[in-house]
């Protein structure tokens, strides 16, 4: 084989930080390659530096055996290099075709005007010749994430891309919509063109690549053939430590009722309904988890559950007593703890030190406040505790939020909400964003929490977590609660297409799996 691109001693810093340091990377043409590591670890950088956004401090970029020097995305796009982004760079009204012929828009008449029939053929010929099944006539708003994606891969080969980089490609897809992507792959690789896709799952980097690479601080520590490793080795690459990937838990032992939700609407800040009278129910000692694509109503359905958005109608109470109209402050010093889904703008002050960040939500609740004036000295104490019990580092309680790394973070997050000793827990997305040793932390404090006797709602679109820490799980789609499952009973496939919308055989969306008989159901469909 021939190599497509060759990262050759690549380094790249930044004020503080080497982000890349001497990686060496040769990527043979018409393969998969998979880059992957832990948040920070420099994929990302190391992919910007090959599609010219970033200049490298030292090293070479090899295409197709010539050194190449890209001061701008477009010397790469010339030199036959293509990059999806994690979030889509799409302008929803206007068409695929649209989209796709973007600032290369065939012309007619002289160049005075956009020729859409000949930009429509060209989309439907690369669509024909690549196997995708796109429309060009859609508007973006209108097709699913999905094809959304295959639009940013069309845009790209319009372009004359031969190597294409893609960023977290299975963030926002349901398992069909992901083995639909691998299988673009192969479409792709077998007519020679090269993929480079940057992850952190493990299991879909063994799946879909060739050959893997594990970047870790920086620094390449190993490529290997995806079929001569595993997931235990890839993670100890990832790590530099043994990791425990599967979660292990005990069966669920229920008490009361803690948490409950009835017929619950949420419109959004447009006055459009994206959450149709949901109701819910959760118990002491279990997890119940909702699964479902982004922007199902999952955000807005929290926002509503944790006092930050007034639903349009619906009751819910804690613990037996109504906080349908309780203020966030309220919920919480009636036993509600929340782990946001966006820890910067949610969850931490980032220019406050990790004192003041321990505060946050008691600080007007003793021991911190006393007559009017708060206890710096119990604030300190506070936050250390969070910083020891959850290995938080830097362990300096003076540190700024904003310095710390996503994974310390998100565990400082999880110690102070954890610290109030709560009854109900709302979890949004608790690991997104995280390596997988703070992801396993983060996973077995949650479980612990459960066993303790707290209920806890799990937010979450990773499967696998959903899945693993769930008790009972029900799947949200369009606002509403498509079923609600036994997670050990139900498989991938079923959840992918609830995911999706739609109900396969055997699945009645009134079922009640066992240990809990609580109601968790959504409306009429």
């Amino acid at each position: 084989m021939t190599t497509a691109v060759h990262l050759d001693g690549i380094t790249k810093r930044f004020p503080g930080v080497v982000a890349n340091d001497d990686v060496d990377l040769p990527v043979e043409r018409g393969t998969v390659h998979a880059l992957l590591g832990e948040n920070g670890a420099g994929k990302t950088t190391l992919m910007n530096v090959l599609y010219g956004l970033y200049s490298a401090d030292e090293g070479r970029v090899i295409v197709d055996d010539v050194e190449r020097h890209f001061d701008t995305p477009r010397d790469a796009i010339d030199a036959g290099i293509g990059m999806i982004h994690q979030h889509f760079m799409l302008v929803d009204p206007m068409t695929v075709a649209e989209n796709v012929t973007l600032g290369s828009e065939p012309r007619k008449w002289g160049g005075l005007a956009v020729d859409r029939d000949a930009a429509t053929r060209s989309v439907e010929d690369l669509c024909d010749r690549y196997g995708f099944d796109v429309p060009p006539e859609a508007r973006i708003e209108d097709v699913s994430v999905g094809v959304q994606q295959r639009v940013e891969i069309l845009k790209a080969l319009y372009r004359g891309a031969d190597t294409l980089i893609l960023d977290e490609p299975t963030a926002v897809l349901t398992p069909q919509e992901v083995e639909d992507l691998f299988e673009v792959f192969d479409e792709l690789t077998d007519q020679g063109k090269t993929i480079i896709f940057i992850t952190h799952k493990l299991g879909e980097a063994m799946h879909a690549a060739d050959e893997i690479t594990v970047l870790r601080d920086g620094q390449n520590v190993g490529t290997v053939p995806a079929d001569e490793t595993t997931r235990e080795q890839l993670a100890e690459l990832m790590v530099g430590r043994e990791v425990l990937l599967e979660v292990e838990k005990t069966p669920a032992d229920p008490g009361d009722e803690v948490f409950a939700a009835d017929g619950v609407t949420v419109r959004d800040e447009r006055g459009i309904e994206v959450v149709s009278d949901v109701s819910l129910s959760v118990r002491e000692g279990e997890v119940l988890g909702i699964a479902g694509v982004d922007g199902n109503g999952q955000s807005e359905l929290v926002e509503a559950l944790t006092g930050l958005r007034d639903p349009t109608s619906g009751r819910l109470s804690l613990a037996g007593d109504d906080v349908s109209e309780h203020s966030r402050r309220r919920r919480i010093e009636a036993g509600m703890a929340y782990i946001p889904e966006d820890r910067h703008e949610q969850g931490l002050v980032m220019d406050f030190d990790l004192v003041e960040n321990g505060l946050l939500g008691s600080q007007h609740s003793p021991p911190y406040a006393r007559r009017g004036r708060l206890s710096w000295n119990d604030a300190r104490r506070h936050a250390e505790a969070i910083i020891d019990e959850y290995d938080v580092r830097p362990p300096n309680a003076d540190a700024r939020a904003g310095s710390l790394s996503g994974g310390n973070q998100q565990k400082f997050i999880v110690g102070r909400e954890f610290a109030r000793d709560p009854r109900f827990v709302v979890a949004m997305h608790p690991t997104r964003g995280v390596d997988i040793g703070s992801t396993e932390f983060i996973h077995e404090q949650l479980l612990g929490l459960r066993d303790r006797g707290a209920g806890v709602l799990l937010v979450s679109s990773q499967l696998d977590e959903v899945r693993g820490l769930s008790d009972r799980l029900a799947v949200m789609h369009d606002g509403e609660f498509m079923a609600v499952v036994d997670p050990a009973e139900v498989t991938e496939e079923e959840i992918g297409l609830l995911m999706a919308g739609e109900r396969p055989g055997g699945v009645d969306e009134d079922a009640e799996p066992e240990p809990s008989t609580a109601q968790a159901d959504g409306g009429e469909r």
